[in-house]
């Protein structure tokens, strides 16, 4: 339980709806254009609702017997997708919740999914190997076995697809069936984003550290001194500020000029225990963070990472997900407890 006093929403962010899930929610995400709001929960329940007033439009009890792990929504919105440890994937309507395609990988864990940028593709993560499926569910790609499991996902375009395991990063062009760029670090990956460019790849390590490249140079570094890992990190729409969690402060690097080496870091201090989750908004430097202690905070960044809360809310348990409206006028988290709150935000134009 959190040691936070409850407090309603402050600032920018007003009341919007709330709902309960029955079940440990994990993953959230707006589908339709804004018009349909997913939740996805541990034991394997998805559940739909109507985005504006938060009306149950649909839910499935299990989608994955043994548990769900990932749920990733097809940037159209049409549909989404889902997996878990039975081994398999599954394309779903978001609409009515009906199931579209079924992928069955073998006996294991499948951790990670991905869209591309365009919603052709779905890059699967399973064990060591990659794969990438058509929105059909036609294999269209296969990796060669990783040094080790595959620990992260991220497209750097729509045919470029980028993979993290102990040990390196690497880039494959889908459609050519090669590697156009290994990465290679000593150490062992658990996170990874790609900045909006396509040049500046970040991951968090396993040793409480960020480490970076830029692609067009190869020259890498290292961001340390963080108390634990920092498993949640995130770009915002410009690729030029990086934050990341690790503690109960968010980190902001700047990627301005020569930055962030030799840079101080802007930091948001406004959790009283560790960061969850971290999600920009669409189209500003407005970042919402989640907490273990239940709350979530929306800051408006500087150029120089440095920022202001400009609005706050209380959700009762640790955040799990935080997910904005594609208009950016709502925030919306899910919770351990199965909680769901939506918050309207009055828009900012600053960019």
């Amino acid at each position: 339980m959190s040691n936070l006093e409850p407090f309603n929403p402050r600032g920018m962010l007003h009341d919007g709806w709330t709902s309960q899930v029955d079940d440990f929610a994990i993953a959230c995400g707006w589908a339709k254009k804004g018009n349909i709001f997913l939740v996805g929960g541990s034991a394997g329940g998805l559940y739909a609702f109507n985005g504006s007033n938060g009306k149950s439009l649909w839910n499935k009890e299990s989608s994955h017997q043994e548990g769900l792990l990932a749920l990733d929504i097809n940037p159209e919105g049409d549909n989404f997708a889902t997996s878990g440890q039975d081994g398999a994937v599954r394309f779903w309507n978001s609409e009515n919740g009906n199931e579209l395609n079924f992928i069955d990988l073998g006996k294991g864990w499948v951790e990670h999914l991905c869209w591309s940028p365009d919603g052709k593709y779905l890059a699967i993560a399973f064990s060591r190997i990659v794969y990438v499926y058509s929105s059909t569910g036609k294999e269209i790609w296969k990796s060669e076995q990783h040094p080790s499991t595959v620990s992260a996902l991220a497209w750097a375009k729509e045919n470029e697809l980028a993979t993290a395991c102990y040990g390196q990063v690497c880039f494959y062009d889908i459609t050519k069936n090669k590697v156009n760029q290994k990465l290679e670090w000593r150490g062992s990956l658990v996170s990874m984003v790609i900045s909006s460019n396509g040049d500046i790849v970040a991951c968090g390590s396993q040793d409480n550290s960020v480490h970076f490249w830029r692609r067009s140079t190869g020259h890498d570094a290292e961001m340390t001194g963080y108390p634990g890992k920092p498993s949640n990190i995130a770009f915002d729409h410009t690729g030029k500020l990086l934050a990341t969690g690790g503690s109960e402060r968010v980190t902001v690097w700047s990627f301005e000029g020569n930055g962030p080496e030799g840079t101080i870091p802007g930091e948001l201090g406004h959790h009283t225990e560790a960061v969850s989750s971290l999600s920009f908004a669409n189209k500003s430097k407005l970042i919402a963070s989640g907490s273990r202690d239940g709350s979530v905070v929306v800051s408006f960044l500087q150029n120089n990472g440095d920022g202001n809360p400009v609005g706050a809310a209380f959700s009762g348990n640790s955040i799990s997900a935080l997910a904005w409206k594609p208009d950016d006028c709502a925030i919306a988290a899910v919770n351990s407890k199965g909680g769901v709150n939506i918050w309207n935000f009055k828009v900012r134009t600053e960019s």
